[in-house]
């Protein structure tokens, strides 16, 4: 029987987006957006929930939800398996895309650029941060790539709990994190009757030029 999702619509009336209200740097505005959020969203929303599109070698896209684990003037960060999906897509096209939706405020941010790999030292002082059964889970996990069943995945578990026993667990050098420099960075504000505002801010000679677009 077919679905229709016609009837389910809302109307967006929270705020509105103005250029006064935007600075040239579209990152001090996406800490004030992202600050906001993290006071607003309900649980279990995490405030930096976001979707990372990327596309492998034939041209295919792939979008997953990550968890933004840090941001400075350089990119925006985030963590995990080289050898996944993931980083085989990254590492065949190193173009990508985030989108962070923060329905309690009506608000939606999307970034594109380029991402490359963390530098060692940060990846490896992030991994220390993790809890023990993270930083083990790490190990045990072969992302992306096929298991016999569930217990396959306990058992790679316990020879790695058993390997580390009485060690410290290093950051193995399959795992790490990236940064996404952005090159694009676009904010929508929801408003009434889907008139909503979206600013644009394009990266151009190293600076930032903004266009308001049509909703």
């Amino acid at each position: 029987m077919p679905l229709s999702l016609a009837e389910m619509r809302r109307n967006y009336t929270l705020d509105g987006l103005q250029e006064t209200q935007a600075p040239d740097d579209p990152l001090v505005l996406f800490r004030d957006w992202l600050q906001q959020a993290r006071e607003t969203e309900c649980a279990p929303v995490e405030a930096n929930s976001m979707l990372l599109a990327t596309v492998d070698s034939d041209g295919r896209p792939h979008c997953r939800v990550l968890l933004l684990k840090g941001l400075s003037d350089d990119g925006f960060t985030f963590f995990g398996n080289y050898q996944s999906d993931k980083g085989q897509q990254l590492a065949a096209n190193p173009h990508a895309a985030m989108t962070f939706f923060w329905p309690g405020l009506e608000r939606q941010v999307r970034i594109e650029g380029q991402v490359s790999k963390l530098d060692a030292h940060l990846s490896d002082a992030y991994f220390d941060s993790r809890s023990r059964a993270s930083r083990l889970g790490a190990w045990a996990s072969p992302q992306s790539r096929p298991l016999a069943n569930r217990e396959e995945l306990e058992w790679r578990l316990a020879d790695a709990t058993e390997h580390f026993a009485e060690q410290h667990v290093v950051r193995p050098e399959h795992w790490g994190g990236y940064s996404l420099h952005p090159e694009r960075v676009e904010f929508w504000q929801g408003r009434s009757d889907r008139l909503h505002d979206r600013l644009d801010y394009r990266r151009q000679n190293g600076l930032w030029c903004r266009t308001r677009l049509a909703p």
